[in-house]
């Protein structure tokens, strides 16, 4: 009995891996580009996290704000990693952990690789979630956004994320429709913006200063 019941796990695996590539390797950056001042490590077990250097100059203790917006500009400045290649029609499985009240994203055909939300002052008029598409991770961050929504096109349902855990997007990029599944139940889909690029690098976001998130298993299956 006990062989079967792992002969039929093995044979689960096999189907719901079948046709994908690794995006991430679990050991370097290899394919992937920083941009801005987040950073990207990779821990054991093959985990990437993100957080940012508080010992850089930029973030040095006793730096001082002269109004609100200088304050929230520096809060929100996101940071991201993204990949070298460009994908236009895919299947995208991608695990995902943040901390209470973490944010961040993935970022789908943003053919700018955020230059406006890395940019001093950050430009939060032509994010990813503006220029292209943003699906969201948000664990209790005050954003009226669940995790799952396409930024700016559709809202998850709160109840689909498994707060403080590791959770799982499947995400299928097709010309006539974006589908976001996690945790193996459809959360949201919508039809691409015509005006908005049909392909384009993937995004991993750092989306604030103090938000810290964690990525394994990244892995694609293009669609022709």
């Amino acid at each position: 009995m006990k062989i079967l019941l792992f002969l039929a796990f093995a044979g689960i695996v096999c189907a719901q891996t079948k046709g994908y590539q690794p995006l991430f390797n679990g050991k370097d950056l290899t394919g992937w580009e920083i941009r801005g001042d987040g950073k990207w490590n990779v821990i054991d077990g093959g985990v990437l996290v993100g957080q940012r250097d508080f010992d850089s100059k930029s973030l040095a203790p006793g730096k001082r704000f002269t109004t609100e917006k200088e304050y929230g500009q520096w809060l929100n400045h996101q940071a991201w990693l993204y990949t070298k290649d460009s994908f236009e029609q895919y299947d995208l499985h991608v695990e995902f952990w943040t901390k209470e009240h973490g944010n961040s994203g993935i970022s789908l055909h943003d053919t700018t690789r955020a230059a406006a939300a890395i940019a001093w002052p950050p430009d939060f008029t032509k994010t990813p979630a503006k220029a292209a598409y943003e699906v969201q991770i948000n664990n209790n961050y005050p954003d009226p956004h669940p995790t799952g929504s396409i930024y700016g096109f559709v809202d998850a349902p709160k109840d689909a994320l498994k707060e403080n855990q590791w959770n799982a997007f499947d995400i299928e990029v097709r010309k006539g429709s974006i589908v976001v599944k996690l945790n193996g139940r459809e959360v949201a889909r919508t039809v691409p913006d015509p005006k908005r690029a049909s392909s384009g690098p993937i995004g991993l976001q750092l989306h604030d200063q103090f938000s810290v998130i964690h990525f394994k298993n990244i892995r694609i299956k293009k669609i022709s």
